[in-house]
């Protein structure tokens, strides 16, 4: 099942209206030890963590991540050990029962009302494997492009990953590598330029290799106009910030720092549809205090949690009535950032099966060292 924009907007629009629900908690046991969060770089502000303490008297320790595989190998190097709660993708979560590093939910102690009904639907393919569910929606978001109006030239309503490479850009491009392939990889299936369909080629290695040996060869042609590659947020902005970056494919909390730092930056997404994504809270195998993540994921299903959430990052809370609490600035960013037809045509990142990462990694370090 795939979940669509317009099913979002449905979801967000009905939440908007929301009284806020109800906070419940049953804090015993979870109380007895400290709360450690493994998460996103700026996933939890100070702010956020002094309020689930408040509102549940739990302790909390927030350790950052700034890529899916760095998880990935922080959690296979302690056998799912060290923490309580992680926030993958949840394309990726079928990748961590494959090396049994994660537990079921139980969905029993979850305050679902308090979710937007369309991101628990949404969240089925790769959050429920075998009948039971692994991942409890926290936010989701996009990667497509930001630039600066000062330096470029685009028409919005025709934008194209293709013109990341208009050489009038000069060496002012930053991208990540495995997704910038994605991106080059749309923009060669739209001309017609693939011997496979892209999205079929994610359940086929053979075809996803052929793939990507068309799409390498055109990314190392414009290699040249890179100023930097980026991994991390950090990165990406300080691209902008220092770099000489004046246009690139950035996820949509680039743009929105930028622009709360008062850059001229704008962010659009191009006609093959803007790459989304959705996170969310699973619990590591061996998690020492699981009690305590329920107690979390109850605290961010409350919009005041998920507007701080909001605020923090940019990203979009999957919280019912977290919208109606969001400052001004986060909803111009989400109004004048995408129509009514970029967000019916969004591309959802499909599973990503532990030979499709070793495969993209492969081409991405082609990529990088070309």
């Amino acid at each position: 099942m795939s979940i669509t924009r317009r099913r979002f907007l449905q979801g967000t629009l009905a939440a908007g209206a929301a009284a806020s629900v109800p906070f419940y908690i049953n804090k015993a046991l979870a109380q007895e030890q400290t709360l450690r969060i493994y998460a996103w770089a700026g996933y939890f502000s100070d702010e956020m963590l002094a309020d689930f303490t408040d509102k549940t008297g739990i302790r909390a320790t927030f350790t950052p991540y700034g890529t899916n595989d760095e998880l990935m190998n922080s959690l296979r190097a302690t056998d799912g050990s060290g923490f309580d709660v992680i926030m993958p993708t949840v394309d990726r979560v079928p990748g961590y029962l494959d090396f049994d590093l994660v537990q079921p939910l139980d969905e029993s102690r979850i305050n679902w009302n308090g979710a937007l009904e369309s991101s628990i639907a949404g969240s089925e393919v790769g959050g429920v494997v075998d009948g039971k569910r692994y991942f409890a929606p926290s936010d989701w978001g996009t990667e497509a492009i930001t630039y600066n109006r000062r330096f470029t030239n685009l028409d919005r309503s025709t934008l194209s990953y293709a013109d990341l490479w208009n050489p009038d850009h000069g060496q002012g491009v930053t991208v990540r590598g495995h997704s910038a392939l994605v991106g080059i990889g749309l923009w060669l299936e739209r001309e017609g330029r693939l011997p496979h369909p892209l999205l079929d080629s994610y359940k086929n290695e053979e075809a996803m290799r052929a793939n990507f040996d068309v799409i390498l060869e055109e990314a190392i042609k414009h290699k040249n106009m890179l100023v930097q590659f980026w991994d991390t947020e950090n990165e990406a902005q300080a691209a902008f910030r220092t770099n000489g970056a004046i246009i690139g494919q950035t996820w949509d909390s680039t743009a929105f720092r930028l622009q709360q730092e008062g850059e001229d930056i704008a962010y659009a997404a191009p006609r093959e549809g803007a790459l989304a994504w959705m996170e969310g809270f699973v619990i590591p195998k061996n998690a020492q205090n699981p009690d305590a993540v329920y107690e979390l994921i109850n605290w961010y299903y409350t919009p005041e949690a998920g507007a701080m959430f909001v605020a923090a990052t940019g990203y979009n809370s999957t919280a019912k009535g977290a919208e109606a609490l969001l400052p001004e600035a986060s909803r111009k960013f989400f109004q004048e950032s995408y129509t009514e037809d970029d967000l019916a045509n969004l591309w959802w990142w499909p599973i990503q099966e532990p030979w499709y990462v070793a495969l993209r990694n492969e081409y991405q370090d082609r990529y990088l060292s070309a």
